[in-house]
């Protein structure tokens, strides 16, 4: 069952109905200032930091769901409504939402009155612009009231949810002729409020959460909107609100427009004040003075569409597909950049509130946009990198604003370091920037301790070499990429944390997944010191994996698989010797891909085994059989009920692991055939089942084994964006960046028959033409180019190949 469509041309997917299966968001922002908005309006927005920048209050966990955000009501002659559907949820006559690249369009009528809501964030200015269009449709005049509202956040989102004794006294507005402005703190340590304007003439207003709804009455039934009247309230303590009153009469097919800014302003120090208590609004006045008019948000917005463009014109693709091409060329390389603005931090299913950007997840997304902002892809590795420690380790998390290692969650994630190197490799290859090797970056933040960048990968893949255990393989500390595999954490007590509970230290158990990773990281740290011109580190490091690769076929091998790890008591997990979990999809999908046991036949017969064993409808689970009870010595992978997350949940994150090893040994056909089952634009036919969006990846679908077995969970923020491009544009598609040249090794459906792509590359745009009748060799022929094997290099304008496969 289908809640919409997609709009290709426009680069939109368009909402039929209010009522998806769970809120389809959007994300607004490029830069410093970035919004969530779902197809009802709901969400909120912050500057940087989802947590300490947090401007509107959002309430996770409420009935409904999605429950507070930038609300418009209509008072129609007594007939009180909601554009947006909620929060009223009164029928509508009419209602769409257009999610497109950084703005959402939502359109409701009802009773004549069709109201049309623009939403987005300026590129290059701290603020949320909603333009609204008001018209009648009725052929008749109309006299209604129009009400906006947004709720304040008092700042720190976390204290905003805790500290009521002091919360509630604390709120502070001023009311400036149409500005609504959110003063609270800034009388002390804050340099920074927000506003809420309006382009007209306002006929009331509120700031007094209490006076706008009423006693005991929610937003669905706020007394203003009800009685048609504002109670010009101004807030102190309490709950402060931003809602402006316009009274509007249009004749029959007339139409008005207004254009709201919700804005983030800073001041200095020594300028905060007008006078004793009064904001300096020099900034603000200036700021929404940029959007007085429909000409020049008409400008902001073609200067929004212009950037998504020529972002995701860096690489595009021309098939037979349609859902391959929406992925490829909109949906997928979009997503990539959310998660490059948000990591983790700040979506419908995490709070922006417990997690910060990750050390692994952020080194992971990097392979997803580093071709689209190489410049800020360097800026995040040195920021990234300047949390580490002296011996390789480093800060699972850090904080947007400060970039700080997180202390709470601390370090011990023995996968963390490795992912810098793979990073790093990632935006060599794009850019040829070797330079960066030489940038000093500090470690733990400290200026006074700093090495290379070069050192710093260096210390990471002896962080490996220097945490091995009884069998030569990498000790998994607190967890690796799996954070709900807690060999040395052994928690029965509630409420503690799998992860950062129990002995980080633990000299035996060992994870095959790491080793796998050493394996395929590792050559490409051994290629960029070829590159490099560096034999003697080039021996140095192939040396090492060849010590890993042995170690893992003698002690990670399990027959028909690779095992996953050793506990603590030096037993298997992921092994055919256990009763459940007998085996799991990271360790065979990494060591695959790191072409271990290629030549002998293992790899081959542990992809054969995922099919068997690991496969269902929705796409490979991650491991099988399921825990049907919690197992002390594993964690929190025991502690889902199966088919869920950890627990033989299909993870989209490390499907494509197993898609990249099924293209590197050849089987084209088998890796598309996995990409479609969780590519969202191939789901979307099942939404009802899905229920996330269907244009954006989600982390986890529930497995075979779940009791609603294909329900996805957690979607945009995700590595599942960066490593499904990662893998359909560099193996299936096959063009894959290199340190001299583009690699051009297609391994595809045979259905695909012929494909065009274009690729912007160190200057050059490569036009790539690919007629794919067959297996076996690839002919490849360039004009203006150099061709070297599969590798295609041009000091050109424009190159244009032909490969015929």
């Amino acid at each position: 069952m289908k809640y919409g469509h997609f709009d290709d041309l426009n680069k939109e997917y368009v909402i039929d109905t209010p009522r998806t299966p769970l809120p389809w968001i959007n994300y607004l922002g490029t830069n410093g200032f970035f919004s969530l908005i779902s197809n009802t309006s709901g969400g909120y927005c912050f500057y940087k930091d989802a947590k300490n920048r947090r401007i509107l209050r959002y309430r996770y966990n409420n009935i409904p769901a999605d429950n507070g955000g930038r609300y418009f009501y209509i008072n129609d002659n007594g007939d009180c409504w909601t554009h947006s559907y909620m929060p009223m949820k009164k029928e509508l006559d009419f209602y769409e939402c257009r999610h497109g690249m950084g703005y959402t369009k939502i359109t409701g009528e009802r009773n004549g009155i069709r109201i049309e809501q623009t939403a987005f964030v300026p590129v290059d200015d701290n603020c949320e612009i909603h333009r609204i269009k008001v018209t009648n449709t009725s052929g008749g005049s109309k006299n209604i009231n129009l009400f906006s509202f947004v709720e304040f956040c008092l700042w720190n989102a976390q204290d905003d949810m805790l500290n009521y004794q002091r919360n509630l006294n604390t709120g502070e507005v001023e009311i400036d002729g149409n500005t609504i402005y959110h003063k609270t703190e800034y009388r002390e340590r804050r340099n920074h409020y927000a506003f809420y304007s309006v382009n007209t003439q306002i006929s009331g207003f509120d700031t007094d959460r209490d006076t706008f709804l009423g006693a005991f009455n929610g937003l669905d039934n706020p007394d203003s909107v009800i009685n048609g009247s504002s109670g010009n309230s101004v807030a102190s303590g309490w709950y402060p609100i931003a809602s402006h009153r316009i009274d509007i009469s249009l004749n029959a097919g007339e139409s008005c427009e207004y254009i709201f800014v919700l804005g983030y302003i800073e001041n200095e120090n020594d300028e905060k004040f007008e006078s004793l208590n009064v904001i300096n609004k020099t900034k603000a006045k200036k700021m929404i003075a940029r959007y007085e008019s429909s000409a020049q948000c008409d400008a902001e917005l073609d200067k929004l569409k212009s950037y998504w463009d020529n972002l995701l014109s860096v690489f595009t693709l021309e098939s037979n597909d349609e859902k391959l091409n929406r992925m490829v060329n909109i949906w997928n390389p979009y997503q990539c950049m959310v998660t490059f603005n948000m990591s983790r931090s700040a979506s419908y299913y995490e709070s922006g509130i417990g997690r910060g950007m990750g050390f692994r997840d952020s080194n992971q997304d990097l392979l997803g946009f580093v071709h689209q902002i190489p410049e800020r892809a360097r800026e995040r590795i040195v920021d990234i990198a300047s949390t580490q420690f002296e011996d390789g380790s480093a800060y699972h998390q850090y904080q947007p604003l400060t970039k700080q290692g997180n202390n709470e969650i601390g370090s011990g994630f023995n996968d963390d370091p490795l992912w810098l190197i793979l990073g790093t490799v990632a935006y060599i290859k794009e850019t040829g920037d070797y330079g960066i090797l030489d940038e000093q970056v500090p470690f733990d933040c400290d200026k006074n301790n700093t090495a290379t960048l070069l050192e710093h990968l260096n210390r990471s893949f002896g962080h490996v070499i220097n945490n091995l255990g009884p069998h030569g393989l990498p000790l998994i500390g607190r967890a690796d990429w799996n954070d709900c595999l807690n060999l040395n954490c052994f928690s029965e007590i509630p409420d503690e944390s799998f992860q950062i509970t129990g002995d980080d230290d633990g000299k035996i158990a060992e994870s095959v997944l790491i080793a796998g990773m050493f394996v395929y990281i590792g050559r490409e740290f051994a290629r960029l010191y070829k590159a490099l011109g560096n034999d003697e580190m080039y021996e140095n490091v192939s040396y090492e994996i060849k010590k890993m690769t042995e170690a893992v076929l003698e002690h990670g091998y399990d027959g028909e698989w690779f095992i996953r790890a050793y506990d603590a008591n030096g037993n298997k997990v992921g092994s055919n010797e256990c009763d459940e979990g007998k085996i799991f999809i990271e360790s065979n999908g990494f060591c695959v891909m790191a072409g271990i046991g290629k030549e002998d036949g293992k790899a081959q017969k542990a992809l054969d085994s995922v099919k068997k064993y690991l496969e269902c409808e929705y796409g490979i689970v991650l491991n099988y059989p399921p825990y049907s009870r919690y197992r002390l010595e594993l964690g929190e992978i025991s502690s889902y009920p199966p088919g869920y997350k950890e627990n033989a949940g299909v993870f989209c994150h490390n499907n494509p692991w197993v898609m990249i090893g099924e293209a590197a040994m050849g089987n084209g056909e088998r890796a598309f055939e996995l990409y479609k089952k969780i590519a969202p634009a191939y789901l979307e036919d099942i939404s009802e089942i899905h229920r996330t969006e269907p244009y954006v990846y989600s982390q986890m679908i529930a497995g075979r084994d779940a009791v609603r077995a294909g329900e996805a969970k957690n979607s945009w923020l995700t590595g599942t964006a960066a490593w499904n491009y990662y893998t359909v544009s560099q193996y299936l598609l096959g063009i894959r960046p290199d340190f001299d040249g583009l690699i051009i090794e297609p391994c595809i459906s045979k259905g695909i028959s012929e494909f065009k792509i274009t690729r912007k590359f160190r200057g050059t745009i490569y036009n790539i033409s690919v007629k794919n009748i067959g297996e076996g060799t690839v002919k490849i022929t360039a004009d203006n180019g150099v061709v070297n094997g599969t590798t295609v290099s041009s000091d050109a304008e424009i190159c244009n190949v032909e490969v015929v496969m």
